[in-house]
């Protein structure tokens, strides 16, 4: 849920800067970024209810992996928060055409958020977390040193040097496409597959291309018309970046729960909310099992023998012991004592 709420965001950021932008709108910088600040906001208040229930329950902290979850919320919350800072001084320095602050002093807030990302990343890596906004943040700082340095004019290099990090990062992207598109194919080709992997693989490389194609078309596009090669309007420009960003909220659909210390419902959003409206679960909480049961077919085939069941410490099904198949003897021939020798 916390990503839909992220990609819904920037989506319909990017629909009001693109207007403004053409001037189809009026609005102030301010107005332009509410999504941005509905964003933020939610993340401050969500960590300031979970901190509120970790402080008030001392119980909570006993529980296998429940701190190291609270503490990744902390350092989301952190990242989080300096991204508002440069977010905040971005609007004022738009609005404030004849501000004194530079624009290196305006990314001093991100040039904070990398070093930072990178320890998350360290931290997230030894605790098995999962980790996108630290990465992204972490691998752009010489993006962020150049955009600075080309705003203040103190480089004047072309928009399109200006970003050769990006290039780079989505060349590394591309590589990972072609690697699902390749192994897709492989996995179609095989008999030894079975169905449930070559879908799960097929479904990631069509994935990974439908993001990444138009956001590569969209960066490309926005450069040229930074570097006035392009007549194009801002709208036209950013039609690919909202195909990717629609394609990343239907992917959050599929996607396990995130941090469960969030607004501190220590559960999983969909179980909280079916919770909390009851009514919710006569039509949204069906539950279902699409797996078919072939040792019971193949008893019900050859009419073999009911099977032992035992109950396993670990599993959730019984386990079924089928007789083994083995080879079996014909008895030997009885003795008969009535002949004589």
């Amino acid at each position: 849920m916390n990503k839909f709420l992220i990609y819904a965001s920037l989506l319909l950021f990017s629909v009001l800067l693109a207007l403004r932008l053409d001037g189809v709108i009026q609005w102030s910088c301010w107005a332009v970024f509410a999504p941005i600040w509905l964003w933020k906001f939610t993340v401050i208040i969500g960590a300031a209810v979970g901190t509120g229930v970790w402080a008030h329950n001392p119980r909570y902290r006993a529980e296998g992996e429940t701190c190291v979850e609270f503490k990744a919320m902390l350092i989301a919350v952190g990242i989080h928060i300096l991204l508002l800072m440069f977010e905040v001084l971005v609007c004022d320095r738009i609005e404030r055409v004849t501000s004194e602050h530079v624009w290196l002093l305006v990314f001093m807030p991100l040039f904070s958020v990398s070093p930072l990302s990178v320890a998350a990343c360290v931290w997230g890596f030894r605790h098995d977390r999962s980790l996108e906004l630290e990465i992204m943040c972490s691998v752009n700082i010489l993006q962020f040193i150049f955009i600075a340095l080309k705003l203040d004019r103190i480089i004047t290099w072309s928009w399109l040097v200006v970003c050769v990090p990006l290039w780079i990062l989505m060349s590394f992207l591309c590589l990972v496409v072609l690697y699902y598109i390749v192994w897709s194919m492989l996995f179609l080709r095989s008999v030894d597959i079975i169905a449930e992997q070559r879908h799960t693989y097929v479904t990631m490389a069509m994935s990974w291309m439908t993001i990444v194609v138009p956001l590569l078309t969209f960066e490309i596009l926005l450069v040229h018309k930074l570097d006035g090669h392009s007549g194009l309007k801002y709208v036209s420009v950013f039609v690919p970046l909202w195909v990717s960003l629609v394609t990343l909220m239907t992917t959050t659909f599929r996607q396990k729960g995130g941090n469960h210390w969030w607004f501190g419902i220590r559960k999983d959003f969909c179980l909280f909310l079916l919770e909390l409206l009851p009514f919710l679960r006569e039509y949204g909480n069906i539950s279902y099992n699409l797996q078919h049961d072939e040792s019971e077919a193949f008893e019900e085939t050859l009419a073999a023998p009911e099977p032992l069941k035992i109950a396993p410490m670990f599993l959730h099904k019984e386990v079924e012991i089928m007789p083994s198949p083995g080879r079996y003897f014909d008895p030997p021939p009885k003795l008969c004592i009535d002949t004589p020798d």
